[in-house]
C-alpha cells in the first residue's frame, strides 16, 4: 500500500495505490483544495484518503508516502523564504569577467542576500589543475560568512563534474571555521556548464531552510496520522529521493508535478510513447512521454528567470485551465481565456459554484461537457453554441501546441489527464487517437505513487581510440551505483538512457558522456531507515 499525493496550484490530490511493481492498481482517490501554506492541504488529502480507504485499513498498512509539492517552486517565484546564501566560485584567474549571480533578477540577488566570492582552484576538462586551491582565502572567507551570520553557502568550480575533489575540499575547510554551516557543492548536480550549474546550486544552498522546515512539517503530519512509513519527495526527472537527501537537494523537486503527470499517464493508459496534456486550474502542460519517461529539455531551463541546466522535462504551458478567466464571453471576435486564473479559489469564485467570475469550467458546464458545481442554472442559461466555440478556440491553441512539440509527422497517442481536463472534448482539431483514460483526474498523484529511483552520470571523459566500450561500461557501473545508493533496490537498477557526445574542440577524444539509471524502490531498506534513530542520507552529498 502506497500513498501518492502531488500539490498543484489549484489543487492537491491524493491515491492510495496497492500491488507491487508489476500489478498496481488504485484503492482511492481524493482531490482537495491547495492552502496557502501547501503543507495543510497535505494533511486534509491525507486524512481524507484514509476515510474512504476499504474498511480495515489502517495508517500502518501503509508502507510508503510519495509527495510531489510545490513548496521550492513557489519559494523562488515569490522571492520569499529564502535562506541568505554565499556564493564561492574556485576558478581565478579564469572566469572573472562573469561573476556569480550574473543574469540574476534584482529581486532575487537580494533575496539570497547578493553576496559572491571568487577563489583560486578549479580544473580543466581532463581533470588536470586550472590553478591549486588556496585554504588561507578560504579561511578569510569563512571569518566574513561567520560575521555576518550566513549559515548556507553554494561552492561551484570550474569543470566540477569531471573532479569534485576540491569542492569537497573547501567545503570540509569552510565547516572547519563554521560548524554550522550549510554547503551545497555543484559536482553534485553532475551536468556540464559552469553558469547555470552554479546557478542552481545557489538555488538549492538558498532553499536549505525551507526545506528542513516542510521535512519536519510533513514527517510530523504523518506521524500524527499514524503513518510511520518512509516518506520520500518526487524529482523532477520522473524518479524519487527520500526526505533526507530532499533536506540536501530540495531544487530537484522543481517541476516535478509536469514529471508526475505523465508519468501517471503513461501508467493509466498503458502508453510508454505518447504526447501528454495535462490540464490544470491554472495551466496546460503538454511534454512527450518516451520508453516511459519524460523527454528532458535539451536546451537551457529558467526557473523564475535564472537560467539552469537542472535536469527538466520537455514542457510547453499554456494559461488555460479549469479556472482560467473568460472575458467577453458573448464577443466572437474579442473572446479570450486566461492566461490569469482563480486557481484554488475555484470553488468559491466560479459561477458554478456560486461566486462572480467567469471560468473555463463555467463555460464547459454551459456547453453540457461537464456538470459540475452547486449553482449551474445561471451558466445553463447562456448561449451553448457560443460556449463551444470559446471551447473549440482552447481546444485549437492546445492542438497547435501538441503539433510543435512533435519531432515526428508519425502517428501518436495523444493521453488527456488532469482535474481541469473535464473543459476540453474527447477529440482534438488534427489529432486522431486522443484517450481519457480512468483516474485521469488524480494521473498526477499516481504518477507520484509509482514513480522509481534513479541515478544520472554526465561527465566529460576522454575517449581513446579502442577504450570506448569501456569507458561506457565504467559509466553505466557508476550510474547504477548512484541508484543503488538513493534507494533503489539491486538487481532492479537498468540503464533506460545513455548518450555520447564527441567534443570535436577538445583535445584527446574527450567525450560528453551521459548516463541514466532506474529501479525499483527498495521499501525495505527505507522502511529499516525510517524506524532507525540516526538519520541518514541514502546519497552521499557535499553538505
Amino acid at each position: 500500500m502506497r500513498v501518492g499525493i502531488d500539490v498543484g496550484g489549484t489543487n492537491t490530490d491524493a491515491v492510495l495505490v496497492a500491488g507491487d511493481e508489476e500489478d498496481v492498481r488504485v484503492v482511492a482517490a481524493v482531490k482537495t483544495p491547495t492552502t496557502d501554506d501547501v503543507t495543510t492541504g497535505v494533511v486534509t488529502a491525507i486524512g481524507e484518503l484514509l476515510h474512504d480507504a476499504p474498511d480495515g485499513l489502517t495508517p500502518g498498512d501503509i508502507t510508503a508516502v510519495m509527495i510531489g509539492t510545490t513548496h521550492f517552486t513557489n519559494a523562488v517565484v515569490e522571492a520569499t523564504r529564502l535562506t541568505p546564501t554565499a556564493a564561492i566560485r574556485l576558478g581565478l584567474p579564469a572566469t572573472a569577467a562573469l561573476p556569480p549571480l550574473t543574469g540574476w533578477p534584482e529581486r532575487l540577488r537580494v533575496a539570497v542576500g547578493d553576496r559572491t566570492y571568487l577563489c583560486h582552484g578549479g580544473y580543466e576538462y581532463d581533470g588536470t589543475e586550472l590553478s591549486t586551491l588556496d585554504p588561507d582565502e578560504l579561511r578569510r572567507i569563512a571569518v566574513d560568512l561567520a560575521t555576518a551570520g550566513v549559515r548556507s553557502v553554494a561552492v561551484s568550480s570550474v569543470f566540477a563534474p569531471v573532479n569534485g575533489t576540491m569542492e569537497r575540499e573547501a567545503a570540509h575547510i569552510l565547516r572547519s571555521e563554521v560548524p554550522d554551516l550549510r554547503v551545497s557543492c555543484s559536482h553534485d548536480f553532475g551536468r556540464i556548464g559552469l553558469l547555470e550549474r552554479e546557478n542552481a546550486t545557489i538555488l538549492n544552498a538558498a532553499l536549505a531552510g525551507l526545506a528542513d522546515e516542510l521535512a519536519d512539517a510533513l514527517t510530523t503530519a504523518l506521524a500524527d496520522a499514524g503513518i510511520t512509513a518512509p516518506l520520500l519527495l518526487s524529482q523532477n526527472d520522473g524518479t524519487l529521493m527520500d526526505i533526507e537527501y530532499g533536506r540536501r537537494f530540495p531544487a530537484a523537486t522543481f517541476a516535478s508535478g509536469p514529471t508526475n503527470s505523465m508519468r501517471g499517464a503513461g501508467f493509466l493508459s498503458g502508453v510508454t510513447d505518447c504526447a501528454v496534456i495535462d490540464v490544470g486550474g491554472t495551466t496546460t502542460d503538454i511534454g512527450m512521454l518516451v520508453d516511459g519517461f519524460p523527454r528532458e529539455t535539451a536546451s537551457i531551463t529558467e526557473v523564475a528567470g535564472i537560467r539552469t541546466n537542472w535536469r527538466m522535462p520537455d514542457v510547453l504551458s499554456l494559461g488555460i485551465g479549469g479556472g482560467s478567466l473568460v472575458r467577453d464571453f458573448s464577443d466572437e471576435e474579442r473572446a479570450t481565456v486566461g492566461p490569469d486564473s482563480v486557481g484554488f479559489a475555484l470553488t468559491s469564485r466560479a459561477l458554478v459554484f456560486g461566486g462572480d467570475t467567469l471560468t473555463m469550467t463555467d463555460v464547459a458546464v454551459a456547453a453540457g461537457l461537464t456538470r459540475v458545481g452547486t449553482t449551474t442554472a445561471l451558466v445553463r442559461r447562456f448561449d451553448q453554441a457560443r460556449a463551444q466555440a470559446v471551447l473549440a478556440m482552447a481546444s485549437e491553441r492546445i492542438a497547435d501546441a501538441v503539433d510543435r512539440m512533435r519531432t515526428s509527422p508519425a502517428p501518436l497517442p495523444v493521453i488527456l489527464v488532469g482535474g481541469g481536463s473535464v473543459v476540453l472534448p474527447d477529440s482534438l482539431p488534427g489529432l486522431p487517437d486522443v484517450r481519457r483514460p480512468a483516474h485521469a483526474d488524480v494521473a498526477n498523484a499516481i504518477g507520484a505513487a509509482i514513480a522509481k529511483v534513479g541515478g544520472e552520470l554526465d561527465r566529460v571523459v576522454p575517449v581513446a581510440e579502442g577504450t570506448r566500450e569501456h569507458v561506457l561500461a565504467d559509466a553505466r557501473a557508476e550510474a547504477i551505483a548512484q541508484a543503488e545508493a538513493a534507494g533503489a533496490r539491486q538487481g532492479s537498477v537498468e540503464i533506460v538512457e545513455i548518450d555520447e557526445v564527441p567534443l570535436a574542440y577538445l583535445p584527446g577524444g574527450a567525450t560528453r558522456v551521459r548516463v541514466k539509471a532506474v529501479g525499483d524502490l527498495d521499501l525495505d531498506r527505507l522502511q529499516v531507515r525510517a524506524q532507525s534513530p540516526v538519520s541518514t542520507s541514502l546519497g552521499a552529498t557535499c553538505a
